[in-house]
């Protein structure tokens, strides 16, 4: 590969379902751009990090999805404000032998929500999952004061597990419900997150963080339901620019 090209890529597991490449491949020839790659980069595990880091000339960025968005901040010589603040990290730059890491999720999340969401609407959000694509999700919710309960296969100090929501009945209360879990994500689109979907109605938004399939079995059954419903495709279109202006310096170090 010539000495001059940029590498940017993709770090996860699985990245079968990934659409930033062709994102920013299409990116790179829309600008012009003849010196840019994107590539995927499924590690094992991050013990493949550094290795990955070290022995890839030309790697100045890359993004992180699952399940690595916590495990990858060791690694890592600087957090962004957001980054910490929120306690993962989706974005890393690469700078002069130092790896920052930052969070675009805050920024696509938080504008597709407020993109779908009536203007002044008002009610409890229902978080499905508590890994790390959740830290963005509850860190939004908590800036716009949207008062939310976390559900997860297992039970913690701040969170109930799938049986206990159907107890407390609270997919009726809690008429926002966002997925945060790969669950029904590509290939096993038969599936959907454990929850009481009875219990939804036409005052309901279900906003699924997953993009592939397009249509998820979540939103479908949501919609069978008379709910409104939302993928997590226009947040990934918004994060990725985000990326690209961190990579490319226009957004400030030191900020997410």
């Amino acid at each position: 590969m010539p000495d001059n090209i940029k590498l940017l890529g993709l770090i996860g597991r699985p990245l079968s379902h990934s659409f930033s490449q062709s994102y920013f491949t299409r990116k790179f020839s829309e600008l012009g751009l003849t010196d840019y790659r994107y590539h995927l980069y499924e590690l094992p595990s991050i013990d493949s990090f550094e290795p990955l880091v070290r022995d890839t000339p030309g790697l100045i960025g890359l993004n992180v999805t699952i399940p690595y968005k916590q495990e990858v901040i060791p690694f890592l010589d600087e957090l962004s404000d957001e980054a910490l603040a929120i306690g993962a990290v989706n974005v890393i730059k690469i700078s002069s032998g130092r790896l920052i890491g930052y969070n675009s999720d805050y920024y696509g999340f938080e504008a597709s929500l407020l993109n779908w969401l009536p203007k002044k609407w008002r009610g409890q959000a229902l978080i499905l999952g508590t890994g790390g694509a959740s830290l963005a999700v509850k860190a939004v919710l908590n800036a716009h004061n949207i008062p939310f309960r976390l559900v997860s296969r297992q039970l913690g100090p701040d969170q109930v597990t799938y049986n206990q929501a159907r107890e407390l009945d609270l997919v009726r209360q809690h008429k926002l419900i966002i997925n945060t879990t790969p669950v029904g994500m590509h290939p096993d689109t038969d599936r959907a997150p454990d929850i009481e979907y009875s219990r939804i109605g036409k005052d309901h938004y279900l906003y699924d963080l997953i993009y592939n399939p397009e249509n998820t079995r979540f939103m479908q059954k949501g919609l069978e339901m008379g709910a409104k419903v939302v993928n997590g495709l226009e947040m990934l279109r918004l994060q990725a620019e985000r990326s690209w202006d961190i990579w490319t310096g226009q957004t400030a170090e030191g900020k997410g």
